[in-house]
């Protein structure tokens, strides 16, 4: 895999299914994303807002990503991202977000991209800051919020 891969979210098919079901994060990080066989289920019961896509880098699957994208109430947050342990450290997680965080400014009313995540070792929130998101210092049970805005 070469680093300088071409990041790209596609939909998930029937023929590409397998390849994103056995995409795993690493055991440390476990505790902190649903499986994405988990996720796709969850989409399929959420049809209105849920909106999720693969992430290849090139022509390999790498991750997953799904969104809660609901134009009626001019809200989007990030529900799951994962990039497979095997392809992170490498930017295409950083490549992956800027797509979504993209296509979120060209929804209706969009003004940020909210997210959460549980503290602790091995949790996103570092990632996510370096990406721009602050704490809003709100809680959802027990996951901290977090929104980039534009």
């Amino acid at each position: 895999m070469q680093l300088n891969a071409i990041v790209t979210l596609r939909e998930i098919t029937k023929e590409n299914l397998d390849g994103i079901l056995k995409l795993k994060v690493t055991l440390a990080q476990e505790n902190f994303v649903a499986s994405n066989a988990v996720s796709i289920a969850q989409a399929h019961f959420y049809p209105e807002v849920a909106w999720f896509r693969a992430i290849y880098a090139d022509e390999t699957p790498i991750g997953f990503v799904m969104l809660e994208d609901d134009p009626a109430n001019s809200s989007y947050f990030l529900w799951r991202f994962m990039i497979d342990a095997r392809f992170q450290k490498c930017g295409f997680g950083r490549r992956a977000l800027e797509l979504v965080t993209e296509y979120v400014k060209t929804r209706p009313g969009a003004k940020a991209l909210l997210t959460s995540c549980v503290p602790g070792e091995g949790s996103p929130g570092k990632f996510y800051e370096k990406m721009g998101f602050t704490y809003t210092g709100e809680m959802d049970e027990d996951e901290l919020i977090m929104q980039c805005k534009f």
